[in-house]
């Protein structure tokens, strides 16, 4: 029997950008609690950089790549400014999001197989310039095979459903993740999950075997009020561990 892949965890930053925003300044910076979340045990750091700039900004980015000795995951909307940035930039990877202004954070996942034609050239330049593309999709045949069709490398599912029901509906949106996770796998996509994810519910979504990594910013962020950033990490890689 193969034994589990490692399971890594990356720790999206962007809310100690809008703390930081919300008074102006540079305190708290997102770079430090990038530092501290890779000493806790995160392999890798997201950040988001909107369109609205509402938490991370452009000046974040070089920061980061900067500063970084693990890989960033630039999270981004399919336009031309975001895609510039990303090519002068070169993260390690880019996760292609849906975005709309008003919402308060993303709601759902990217419809892929609605925009093959618009995704297709955004995909193949970041694919050609060595930046590696994750699309955040929901985890469904539909946008699985049109992830196949964009030759995107990895797919991200959105577990904001799962987080947020309970019950038979919650084993039901589990078992549309993992059917999502093996698909995916089976045919060479690399599944990667995130969204509303916390200590109480990371558990079964880390247990599936073909899962590579989750991303978790949030409710860190949030717990880092009480227990500080490095303690919130350390805990999240726990309960990972736990279940792999």
């Amino acid at each position: 029997m193969m034994p589990p892949i490692p399971l890594r965890l990356g720790v999206n930053i962007d809310h100690v950008a809008t703390i930081r925003n919300a008074r102006g300044g540079a305190h708290p910076d997102p770079v430090k609690a990038a530092l501290l979340a890779v000493k806790a045990g995160a392999d890798g750091i997201t950040a988001h950089l909107r369109e609205d700039r509402r938490h991370i900004r452009d000046e974040d980015i070089a920061t980061l790549m900067a500063a970084l000795n693990v890989p960033l995951n630039l999270e981004m909307a399919a336009t031309g400014e975001m895609l510039e940035i990303a090519l002068r930039h070169r993260p390690h990877a880019a996760c292609i999001v849906p975005e709309r202004r008003e919402e308060r954070t993303t709601e759902g996942g990217l419809d892929a197989a609605g925009q093959i034609e618009a995704l297709g050239p955004i995909v193949a330049a970041l694919n050609e310039s060595g930046v590696r593309v994750s699309l955040f999709i929901e985890p469904d045949p539909a946008q699985i095979e049109a992830a196949i069709r964009l030759k995107a490398p990895v797919v991200e599912f959105h577990t904001g459903r799962y987080a947020h029901v309970s019950g038979a509906a919650r084993a039901e949106e589990l078992r549309r993740i993992a059917d999502a996770a093996a698909l995916a796998a089976k045919n060479g996509i690399e599944p990667h999950a995130g969204h509303g994810l916390t200590y109480d519910n990371v558990g079964p979504v880390a247990a599936i075997p073909q899962v590579a990594e989750l991303n978790i910013g949030h409710f860190l962020i949030g717990e880092a009020i009480f227990d500080g950033l490095e303690g919130a990490v350390r805990e999240m890689r726990r309960q990972m561990d736990l279940a792999r």
